[in-house]
């Protein structure tokens, strides 16, 4: 849809479920996962939804993509380990390798816009943080070390911030904090779930998640918390928005949660 929230259209147009969209960083594809080959897998297109095509083909379950900086890797999440890692493929599905290799759950990895580390959540240490790590597995340290869960990180343009959700106010909520975990702040602060944020390319808006419209709907923010404002308003469920390159287009799924596997509902709702 635009970023006004207009001219919506489907993309996929597929009788299985895709999910999690993440631009390349040139703006010509897509990376979402579907399960159309029977489980689910990382997959790609072009802008426009053509050429979609099946990255990681493995018997295990891969989900939320997330391109480096450059476009020549794709960070992801498999199960192929018997428990939830973070991988990191080639662009073109290449050179698939396990990063995080832990025996805790690893999820959810995202890029900083530097290319030099990752951000991914964990429950290492008992309940799911914000993680950060070098690009090459080493260097794994909790930036959120919180009682309660976080989860869902997104780098700011500048990558001076991020993004996260955590239920320490005792329900979803969007938080920002600095690069280094300090400063950790709400900014929804909404007696409703939010989640999944994700930063405007020039680093003024969060878009997120929202049910305090009795579903769960696109919603948009200043980065200070201000002027929160529905943009999907539809009686499905809208889900896991990204901004694409251009600042006037958003992407997002729509009406996935009511099929998704558990595992993977914990996660879009992080």
């Amino acid at each position: 849809m635009d970023a006004d929230g207009s001219n919506q259209r489907n993309l996929t147009n597929n009788p299985a479920k895709d999910g999690k969209v993440a631009w390349s960083p040139d703006g010509s594809r897509l990376a979402f996962y579907s399960d159309r080959d029977g489980n689910w897998e990382v997959y790609v297109m072009d802008a426009d939804g053509s050429n979609q095509c099946n990255l990681t083909n493995s018997p295990a379950g891969e989900v939320m993509p997330a391109w480096s900086p450059d476009g020549s890797c794709l960070a992801f999440t498999s199960n192929r380990d018997g428990n939830l890692e973070v991988y990191v493929m080639d662009a073109d599905g290449s050179n698939q390798r396990n990063l995080s290799n832990n025996p805790a759950a690893d999820a959810s990895p995202a890029w900083s816009p530097d290319g030099s580390c990752l951000a991914f959540e964990s429950d290492r240490d008992g309940n799911w943080e914000v993680y950060v790590m070098d690009t090459d597995g080493s260097s794994q340290r909790n930036l959120t070390n919180n009682p309660a869960a976080d989860g869902g990180a997104a780098w700011s343009p500048d990558g001076a911030r991020l993004a996260f959700a955590s239920d320490r106010d005792g329900n979803w909520e969007i938080y920002v904090m600095d690069a280094d975990g300090s400063n950790q702040r709400n900014l929804t602060n909404n007696l409703v779930g939010d989640g999944s944020p994700a930063w405007s390319p020039d680093g003024s808006h969060l878009t997120f998640e929202s049910e305090r419209d009795g579903d769960i709907e696109i919603y948009v923010m200043g980065t200070d918390g201000s002027n929160q404002r529905n943009l999907s308003n539809n009686p499905a469920a809208d889900v896991m928005p990204a901004w694409s390159h251009q600042p006037s287009r958003l992407y997002w799924v729509d009406a996935l949660l009511k099929a998704l596997p558990s595992s993977c509902f914990q996660l879009a709702c992080r």
